[in-house]
């Protein structure tokens, strides 16, 4: 399916330091599980200087692919897109 863009969410993620990747993603009522990460866009190098730097990753969870964005500026994570059946 496809991802719907919703209002960015503030979540709290696991990190795997070994694999250099997130395992599982809770947000509100929610809890993913994250089984592979797809892609990975990162806007470090190159960003807008009211935006600040930010990273984005497209993940295969449990319950459907989600967007997740680490907003270095703010050091916050935020799902950004998520897939309806999540």
């Amino acid at each position: 399916m496809a991802l719907t863009r919703i209002s960015p969410t503030e979540a709290h993620v696991r990190w795997d330091r070994r694999q250099a990747r997130p395992t599982v993603i809770r947000l509100a009522d929610r809890e993913l599980r994250v089984n592979a990460v797809d892609r990975v866009r990162d806007e470090t190098a190159a960003y807008p200087a009211e935006r600040g730097p930010r990273v984005t990753f497209l993940l295969e969870t449990d319950r459907g692919q989600a967007s997740l964005v680490f907003d270095a500026r703010r050091r916050r994570w935020f799902v950004e897109a998520l897939d309806p059946a999540a």
